[in-house]
């Protein structure tokens, strides 16, 4: 049982954020979507986090803050510190790190848990944790080796991502947006952008067998109020008017996505688009 009100510490852990200095407003509604996540799951003070995909640490302020002074997070990143803008993730730790919650962080970045070199004790953490991270990863098979990996380290998965199923109309040019970043990936090229592969849901549910983690529980993630949606539709966008990355695709892969963005941008609005629902899922 919690004996905190997370709610009520959401301003806080949003200044606390460097992107706070860039868009105050964003950043808030993210930390508000993080902080209902964490208070509906049994992450309560003195827990050990390992969060994998940290990024620039929405999550990881947020567990901080939720596992108290006597909790511990380690919050691993594949990317480097200079990745990321406006605000890098290098610069974001250390914003978090000078901060109170920084004794309850310890910040791995550029740090891949595949590497034998990186090891932890069995049962070492109570819960690990992948929150809105795992479409960055290269391939399924690289999140499969990845969740295989920690298996023995921690007692519990908490898993969120986006699903792809949309539930009304106005989500198609979000899933338009993805769909379409996830198959210049898929045919062979590669950029940086927040999506390199796009699953289901249901394909995470038949990955875990394959890990070691059981599923025991699962359920939508209301994401109304996030922005998602409309950076993800200006990413698709740019990258298909820069066209250097469309330059490498095999032609008829070329003219799908071509075809695909012209229904993109006749459904898309000029902003407040809206998002597709998101997922948890958790295992043993």
């Amino acid at each position: 049982m919690k004996h905190f009100d997370l709610h009520a510490r959401i301003p806080l852990l949003a200044k606390a954020m460097a992107a706070a200095d860039h868009s105050p407003d964003a950043q808030l509604v993210q930390t508000r979507h993080r902080a209902s996540l964490v208070e509906s799951w049994d992450i309560g003070p003195g827990s050990t986090v390992l969060e994998l995909g940290c990024g620039q640490g929405d999550m990881t302020a947020v567990l901080a803050e939720a596992v108290g002074p006597r909790g511990r997070v380690v919050a691993v990143d594949v990317a480097g510190p200079t990745y990321g803008a406006p605000v890098t993730l290098g610069e974001s730790a250390a914003r978090l790190a000078a901060g109170p919650l920084g004794p309850r962080i310890d910040f791995r970045l550029g740090t891949d848990v595949r590497d034998l070199s990186v090891d932890f004790p069995c049962d070492a953490f109570d819960h690990v944790v992948l929150a809105h991270c795992s479409w960055y990863f290269a391939s399924l098979g690289q999140l499969r080796d990845t969740l295989a990996r920690v298996r023995p380290w921690a007692r519990r998965l908490w898993f969120t991502e986006w699903d792809l199923t949309p539930s009304c109309g106005d989500q198609l040019a979000h899933l338009l947006a993805v769909l379409v970043q996830g198959q210049i990936e898929a045919a062979g090229s590669h950029g940086e952008g927040n999506i390199r592969t796009s699953f289901s849901r249901e394909a995470l549910l038949r990955l875990l067998p394959e890990t070691g983690w059981t599923a025991d529980g699962d359920g939508p993630v209301d994401t109304d109020a996030l922005q998602d949606a409309d950076w993800e539709i200006t990413a698709c966008l740019d990258l298909i008017t820069a066209g250097e990355r469309l330059a490498t695709l095999s032609e008829p892969v070329r003219q799908l996505v071509l075809s695909q963005s012209d229904v993109l941008r006749a459904v898309a609005a000029p902003h407040g688009n809206r998002p597709l629902a998101a997922y948890w899922v958790t295992a043993r």
